[in-house]
């Protein structure tokens, strides 16, 4: 009988990134439709079911930070995500090829590489799916294969494709208090929000097609949370880079729908960062079970200073090449 050990992923410690998110356009981030009354809105906000209050999901922040990623490193697209649209996935742990079909039903291949070391893939997760990985690695590391070919004159084996979890959690982000009370006396028709009112002109006839969009007003400002799990050193330092270069651009992109006709920009103010450290928690005594923050850097005035800072900022992260 074969025995196979499979090591725990280490847990260094926890960076926590903390924010101001400031809309300086109308956003909009849909909610469920509801029933349509004449007259109605078309596109509801998200709301928090508790509050009432317009809020942004971290699911929509990360989405949209993790395709600039994609974008920025130059991924290939290679998943399918569904409606027609496509993304880039790490297939598995190792790198390998994904088959997908072309229209006349002919295999081709696109190569990926592995959530073990792809930087898309360790900052913001992978769900495994059948691929193509070396033959080689595969018998090594006792995969189950489905079938072998020859790609690119080697041999590869096909493989149910193993998950990675994401080391950065983004979270839901809700009102100030003082954007909550200013929205609240807002008199627009809706509560808290604004109408978008849009045309849609049929070129030939020139009628209109009229549609209503609920809209978080320009000037809102919600507190935005993320947390990035150290796992290795020197990994973290590069994906730390990867994080903030890819909230430069979203500053200088949208967030939500309909970014390309003015809705969404947003700014990212009062920027703070800490560490909170692991290392050595379990020969901790009862008194330390409280984890303060190890180190902290706070008062960072909005983007423009992160250049500068970055260094400091890289200073919270462990130094070493700890694993």
């Amino acid at each position: 009988m074969t025995v196979i050990k499979r090591p725990q992923k280490s847990l260094l410690g926890k960076l926590i990134i903390k924010s101001i998110l400031t809309v300086e356009t109308g956003l909009h981030i849909g909610g469920g439709g509801e029933t349509l009354d004449i007259g109605g809105l078309d596109k509801p906000v998200i709301r928090d079911p508790m509050t009432k209050n317009p809020y942004l999901p971290g699911s929509s922040i990360k989405g949209k930070l993790r395709a600039i990623l994609e974008r920025l490193l130059n991924k290939p697209l290679n998943r399918s995500g569904g409606s027609g649209t496509y993304r880039y996935e790490s297939d598995d742990l190792e790198d390998g090829y994904t088959e997908v079909r072309s229209r006349n039903e002919q295999k081709q291949y696109i190569a990926y590489e592995g959530a073990k070391t792809c930087a898309v893939s360790r900052v913001f997760g992978s769900t495994g799916a059948n691929c193509w990985v070396k033959t080689s690695v595969a018998q090594e590391q006792n995969l189950d294969g489905l079938e072998t070919a020859t790609i690119e004159g080697e041999s590869y084996t096909k493989i149910k494709g193993r998950n990675s979890p994401a080391r950065l959690i983004v979270r839901d982000c809700h009102l100030t208090d003082d954007s909550a009370q200013k929205l609240v006396q807002i008199d627009t028709g809706l509560y808290m929000t604004e109408w978008k009112f849009e045309n849609g002109i049929d070129r030939i006839t020139a009628a209109a097609n009229p549609r209503q969009l609920e809209r978080v007003p320009a000037g809102s400002q919600f507190k935005l949370e993320m947390v990035y799990t150290v796992e290795d050193a020197t990994q973290a330092r590069e994906d730390l880079k990867n994080i903030l270069q890819t909230i430069l651009v979203l500053e200088d992109d949208a967030l939500g729908g309909h970014g390309s006709r003015g809705y969404g920009k947003i700014k990212f103010q009062n920027l703070e960062f800490s560490y909170r450290d692991y290392s050595g928690i379990s020969n901790a005594e009862n008194s330390a079970l409280s984890l303060p923050l190890s180190n902290q850097l706070s008062g960072i005035e909005d983007t423009s200073k992160l250049p500068e800072k970055f260094d400091e900022i890289q200073k919270l992260l462990p130094q070493g090449d700890e694993q």
